[in-house]
């Protein structure tokens, strides 16, 4: 191959190769994962947190990803806070890299067919020392289970949807409780004692079936689990909704199609032998770590 000498068209190519870097890097613009996937987003806006940097949206379906439903994502401009409100509609590029995602790309445009319900606040669940009710739920083998069951057991509580995609949301909260499961098996003497329980407040779809294909995912043993420590379970949305509503999770009425959608929030709570309420943790920021020595808290009675 012949290596070209002309310097005019060497000065070209290499002004051409600074060019095209130089506009891929705008200043202000973001640089690009390769890993990254995107996804088109559009609902309406149900609820924003300035300081949390995150805007709860009532969703419709997204291609390739997940169903509609009502959560919250991450948001990193700063002017979407300012002019965003309930009741906004709203279309995104959702982008999903790794273990986060957030939106982009946000368009707000005002509502103005219809009103939306009353915004629900979060609550922040119930305070630690309070008896949790004895609520009935249905488990992966489509067994009737009461929380009052486990009651001289520590219990480990969270609720997750098993579509839900998002790694910041059931994905984290269901590989936590997996790390958590396994961490305790090698300590049988905590392991006897305690006990993991996965909500899923997506009860038309969560059936048992679904639920012991989903669990048995996560804990790596497939058709040989047998779910004695660790339970997926359901219920009927009354039963659901009773139980979600005791640990803080909100319900969202829309008043044009009447319908009600749980905001699909975080919550992981610590349940002592006695029944009652240890710590209820809000978020995904907690850690295995964390959880495991407030077991211990929880079966030493302090």
């Amino acid at each position: 191959m012949k290596t070209n000498k002309n310097p005019a068209i060497a000065f070209i190519i290499l002004f051409t190769f600074v060019s095209l870097l130089q506009s891929s890097c705008k200043p202000g613009q973001r640089a690009r994962s390769a890993t990254e996937k995107h996804y088109d987003l559009k609902g309406k806006v149900v609820a924003v947190d300035k300081g949390q940097r995150v805007i709860t949206v009532a969703h419709e379906d997204i291609k390739d990803f997940m169903p509609s439903m009502t959560m919250p994502f991450n948001v990193k401009d700063d002017w979407v806070f300012e002019i965003a409100a309930p009741g906004n509609q709203i279309a995104a590029n959702l982008i999903v890299d790794g273990t986060e995602s957030w939106l982009e790309e946000v368009v707000l445009t005002e509502d103005t067919t219809s009103a939306t319900g009353t915004t629900p606040v979060e609550g922040a669940g119930p305070n630690a020392g309070t008896e949790v009710p004895d609520y009935r739920l249905i488990n992966q083998d489509g067994k009737t289970i009461r929380l009052h069951d486990y009651k001289g057991k520590a219990l480990l509580l969270t609720f997750i949807y098993t579509r839900c995609q998002d790694p910041n949301q059931c994905t984290l909260m269901s590989s936590n409780f997996a790390a958590i499961d396994q961490e305790l098996q090698k300590q049988p003497e905590l392991y006897d004692k305690t006990h993991l329980l996965s909500i899923s407040f997506d009860p038309a779809y969560d059936t048992p079936k679904v639920l012991r294909s989903y669990g048995a995912s996560y804990t790596g043993k497939y058709s040989d689990e047998n779910f004695a420590h660790w339970e997926f379970a359901s219920g009927s949305a009354d039963e659901v909704k009773g139980v979600a509503q005791f640990f803080g999770l909100k319900y969202f009425q829309d008043t044009p199609s009447g319908t009600e959608q749980v905001i699909h929030s975080l919550r992981t709570a610590v349940i002592g032998p006695d029944g009652k309420v240890v710590k209820v943790y809000r978020g995904n920021d907690w850690k295995p770590d964390e959880l495991l020595k407030e077991i211990e808290v929880a079966l030493k009675g302090k």
